[in-house]
């Protein structure tokens, strides 16, 4: 007991140490980079990025040098920014064993802000030990034939590993992005050897991108197989949710059913996004006044939200095909029927917010439209005015060139009567505009009493 109360506080120092260094590199980064910013000087952005990465890389040196657990702590005591730096300089092959340790949101954060990485290795097969899921490494078709899996993942796999996998458990693996019909027949059946196909798309924000990800899933005697083309993070977030939770699954279709339920939160973390996105874009529209160059912005920022609600929108429907077809097929548990409900039940309600976001979009949409129209309506209404302003001036003109204005000043010194001729003109023109900006606040004010009349 001695050494265990005397180790404790030593643990608690040497994190306290760590946690110190790495906050340290972190705000010293920040402080060069604002110095940097500031300067004005030739190939400003190298040097920049030189200055960036040099502490980026002490901060990665560090970061290799602590355990999973360590890292784990320093993460969690960060505040969200700086959190998010560090993990970008976290090595992928330990970033899973530290985002199991992490609580959970963290851990959707930080899977937020840094996607995965290509997987290693093409096939990964998942078998249940203790109640959890393992994940055990795949190189060659032996491997995969000495595990019992309840779930054989497959990332962009070429023709000759889905050949070899399919025909090591007796069926057809396809390719995901030959499976992307739209006839529900084409993407949900049972075939002949009584193997279960399906054919989803899950939302992936890449690069500030957003797009759906076609995904091939097969159940065949109480296996999932899954096939896709690229890694997402409902996947992953999976992944670490049943290691870490014993009975999380018991078998295929409840990986599918998790899979299916992720995929739903996802979408609904997206649409929060895409809320809070549009609510800035409203604030920025409502504003009393908009240039034609942010109301270009605005556009854009609206278009992309109305393709990200859209693609939100075709998942779940996805989403909810396979999860009809599954209850009509009778092929879950009371348990996994009810999860199963449980879920086309957060799918409606999702239903109703991108509909309201459709709404919402196409009202920002017109308002955006109305206030470039507002301001073309403006800058013609000036030159109407200015229109105005001259057409007396052209009037005199003309006269001033005719023939007869010389016959009318004759023996006056042209001098004095072109000198005389040109301020008449600047007299009428500014009396012109006087009498119409006269006239205009005229109407303000009968316009403003009237609708203060209407009010009262």
């Amino acid at each position: 007991m001695a050494e265990t109360a005397e180790s404790r506080p030593r643990a608690q120092s040497i994190f306290e140490q760590h946690l110190s260094e790495v906050q340290l590199l972190l705000a010293r980064q920040r402080r060069v980079e604002a110095v940097v910013q500031k300067q004005e000087m030739p190939r400003h952005e190298v040097i920049e990025h030189l200055v960036h990465r040099q502490h980026l890389v002490e901060l990665h040196n560090l970061l290799r040098r602590l355990s999973a657990g360590e890292i784990a702590r320093v993460l969690e005591a960060l505040p969200e920014e700086d959190r998010e730096t560090a993990w970008q300089e976290v090595e992928e092959d330990r970033a899973e064993l530290v985002l199991e340790i992490l609580p959970d949101e963290i851990r959707a954060e930080l899977l937020a802000a840094r996607p995965p990485a290509a997987p290693r290795h093409v096939v990964s097969a998942f078998e249940l030990q203790n109640g959890r899921l393992t994940q055990v490494r795949i190189d060659s078709r032996a491997d995969l034939a000495n595990v019992k899996p309840i779930w054989v993942d497959l990332v962009a796999p070429s023709a000759s590993v889905r050949a070899w996998v399919g025909e090591l458990f007796q069926l057809y693996l396809p390719d995901p992005e030959d499976v992307s019909d739209i006839e529900e027949s084409a993407r949900f059946y049972i075939d002949e050897n009584a193997a279960v196909h399906l054919s989803l798309e899950f939302l992936l924000e890449k690069g500030g991108e957003t797009r759906n990800v076609p995904v091939a899933f097969i159940l065949h005697r109480n296996i999932l197989f899954s096939i896709r083309n690229e890694e997402l993070p409902v996947f992953r977030l999976q992944r670490l949710r049943a290691r870490t939770q014993p009975g999380y699954v018991s078998d295929g279709k409840d990986v599918l059913l998790d899979l299916c339920g992720a995929d739903v939160e996802y979408s609904a973390d997206t649409l929060e996004e895409t809320y809070a996105e549009l609510e800035r874009v409203g604030r920025q529209v409502l504003s009393p006044q908009v240039t034609d160059d942010e109301a270009a912005e605005i556009l854009a920022e609206i278009a992309k939200g109305e393709d990200l609600n859209g693609r939100i929108r075709r998942n779940v429907l996805d989403t909810r095909r396979a999860l009809s077809f599954l209850i009509r097929s009778r092929l879950l548990s009371p348990e996994q029927h009810e999860d199963a409900r449980q879920i086309l039940r957060d799918i409606e309600s999702l239903d109703g917010h991108t509909s309201f976001l459709f709404n919402k979009i196409n009202f920002l949409m017109d308002a955006a439209v109305g206030f470039i129209n507002i301001n073309q309506n403006k800058r013609v209404s000036k030159l109407t005015a200015i229109t105005v302003v001259f057409v007396p001036i052209n009037i005199i003109a003309g006269i001033g060139g005719m023939s007869e204005f010389s016959m009318m000043t004759q023996g006056i010194p042209w001098q004095i009567s072109y000198s005389a001729f040109i301020v008449a003109m600047a007299l009428l023109g500014f009396g012109t505009y006087h009498a119409l900006r006269f006239f205009e606040r005229r109407e303000a004010a009968r316009r403003l009493a009237a609708r203060r009349a209407r009010s009262a």
